[in-house]
């Protein structure tokens, strides 16, 4: 069964003065403030595009590395994963690097970099940024 989830954003003004506020309208989770200069700049308490596209693919990695591995027989009891997404003013979204440690009882460390590689390809999210480099540096905890 497909699902689809929404989100919205209200944007007032310019882009470089301009001001807007992202609503996360499937989960209920909130309103987040974001910005030219939280985008380009520093945070300084807003999000940006690059800051939630890191928590999809970060989210949805995690997911697919736990499904992988528990289908392989080796369920993980921990996965720490981040993902650095770089934008580059002028260009756009340049690379997304992603960082996963993990604790994985009667997997050694080549079994969990491939399992590791397979859900970076693997991954929806993964899938959806093929536009974009996306690098991965996996190890065991």
């Amino acid at each position: 069964m497909a699902t689809t989830r929404q989100a919205h954003t209200v944007w007032e003004g310019n882009l470089t003065e301009g001001k807007g506020v992202v609503t996360f309208d499937s989960s209920g989770i909130g309103d987040y403030d974001v910005s030219w200069p939280s985008r380009a700049e520093a945070p300084n308490g807003k999000t940006s595009p690059e800051e939630l596209i890191a928590a999809a693919h970060s989210s949805c990695f995690s997911m697919a590395l736990s499904h992988g591995l528990t289908s392989a027989g080796t369920p993980p009891t921990r996965l720490d994963t981040r993902a650095d997404v770089t934008f580059q003013p002028g260009t756009g979204i340049t690379g997304i690097h992603l960082t996963v440690q993990g604790q994985v009882p009667g997997l050694d460390e080549a079994g969990f970099i491939k399992a590791a590689e397979d859900a970076k390809a693997n991954c929806p999210v993964s899938q959806a940024l093929t536009g974009t480099t996306i690098t991965l540096s996996a190890s065991l905890a």
